[in-house]
């Protein structure tokens, strides 16, 4: 704990610092106001937006699509993952491709997705699903792979029905995988949803970012792109204090 608490602090100061030596910067007139303003700026244009109400549509539109895609890719990502780490044929047909399919940058989809879909939510919440599951599918399989043999004998012994060794012993041991699942995925879904509103939608963040930045509305841009920052960093930050929480629970238990 006190290592992590002195990481933390380390982590905060370094952060606190670049985040000073930029505001200096902007101000002293070494970084050009054109491409970069000072961070109090980013910070006085967030709240501004955010009280005038200019960005409530835009944020109710993306973060309930990457909500949406979350939780389908990781319903998803980990039945495939267990149906796959079953059947060892098919795990020797899927990892060559779970291998390489970070290679694709799967936003190029999002045309080919208006044009099945149509305009709206569902071509986005498709790409976050396409951008954010293999990474669940890849931890699951690693998860149930870290699994003891032992553990597995153990349950055949004690006769547990496959929900008991399910919630009793393959999923405790198999959770530091799935929680780094979970948080790639969250944030594979977020820059998935956000890069096709930044491309073709007409509504959402990514399209209020991309509308400011056409518009040469600096601070605007800025604004938006600060507020989607916190909420992604704020997010992952509670999946990870949950994700410590558990792993200290079970290592008690």
């Amino acid at each position: 704990m006190r290592w992590r608490h002195a990481a933390l602090i380390v982590r905060t100061a370094i952060l606190a610092s670049l985040i000073v030596l930029l505001e200096l910067g902007c101000r002293a007139g070494f970084i050009d106001s054109l491409t970069v303003i000072p961070p109090s700026e980013m910070i006085a244009s967030m709240v501004d937006q955010i009280r005038s109400g200019e960005l409530n549509a835009s944020i109710a539109t993306t973060f309930s699509t990457i909500f949406i895609a979350f939780l389908l890719a990781v319903g998803l990502g980990t039945i495939i993952g267990a149906l796959i780490h079953r059947w060892p044929r098919l795990r020797d047909v899927a990892d060559p491709l779970l291998a390489s399919y970070y290679s694709v940058p799967t936003f190029i989809f999002y045309p080919l997705l208006v044009a099945l879909l149509g305009l709206g939510k569902a071509p986005l919440v498709v790409l976050g699903i396409l951008s954010a599951a293999p990474a669940v599918v890849i931890s699951t399989l690693s998860g149930l792979d870290g699994v003891a043999p032992v553990l597995m004998k153990l349950s055949r012994v004690h006769r547990l029905t496959p929900a008991q060794t399910l919630s009793w012993i393959v999923l405790p041991a198999a959770l530091p995988h799935l929680f780094t699942g979970f948080k790639l995925a969250l944030s594979y879904a977020l820059i998935g949803v956000i890069a096709g509103e930044f491309i073709l939608s007409g509504t959402g963040l990514g399209y209020a970012i991309s509308f400011a930045y056409q518009s040469f509305e600096n601070r605007t841009m800025y604004g938006a792109m600060l507020f989607v920052l916190l909420v992604a960093v704020t997010a992952n930050g509670i999946l990870y204090v949950w994700e410590g929480r558990l792993a200290r629970r079970r290592s008690r238990g």
